[in-house]
């Protein structure tokens, strides 16, 4: 494979996995400030089977295609508006999560207990930097701003942690098996930027 089809290859993962994103978006229960949704098992899926640099790159590429007005957010929001708001640190963190979440599973192995490692890990990058924005964004006291950015989310969260867990490790497993993923080592290498 040249570089040319390479680049193209990680492009349409990337944007692939923002668009299976903002399709478990929609997914949503609604709560008072913010709206439980599958955003955030779309996060964990992306992580555990795309790994760490193009995790990042696809939550980079929904939160922009979110930014210029298309419907990808919880509820077929989009603007930027979302982003500066009550709920814009979660979409935030979506990035810095599905960089950890990756990186842990690079760094020890992709298997379903470690997906798990990573996928709470991530969770909890996602919860606190949502809970940091909903604080000074609505100048909540920490109190508040834990019990409606982070309490209501736990349960549910660590829900989803094992499920984009054993989702994400079977379909990783199974798109290196058809050759369209690569395994690690080499995924490594063709990712290094």
């Amino acid at each position: 494979m040249n570089q040319s089809q390479s680049n193209l290859r990680k492009v349409i993962i990337c944007a692939l996995f923002a668009a299976i994103t903002a399709v478990l978006a929609q997914v949503e229960v609604p709560l008072p400030l913010v709206p439980i949704s599958g955003q955030t098992l779309g996060v964990g899926l992306t992580a555990t089977i795309i790994g760490s640099k193009l995790g990042a790159i696809a939550m980079i590429c929904y939160a922009a295609l979110g930014v210029v007005g298309a419907p990808v957010f919880a509820g077929f929001s989009g603007g930027a508006q979302v982003l500066i708001g009550p709920t814009g640190g979660y979409i935030f963190g979506f990035i810095l999560t599905a960089f950890v979440t990756g990186l842990i599973l690079e760094r020890t192995s992709f298997t379903f207990s470690m997906a798990i490692v990573a996928n709470i890990a991530g969770m909890i990058i996602t919860l606190l930097c949502g809970t940091i924005q909903l604080k000074f964004v609505l100048d909540l006291n920490w109190s508040l701003a834990l019990a409606s950015g982070v309490y209501p989310f736990i349960v549910v969260g660590l829900m989803k942690a094992v499920l984009a867990s054993w989702i994400g490790i079977l379909l990783r497993n199974r798109l290196i098996r058809a050759n369209i993923l690569l395994r690690r080592k080499v995924l490594e290498i063709l990712i290094a930027f």
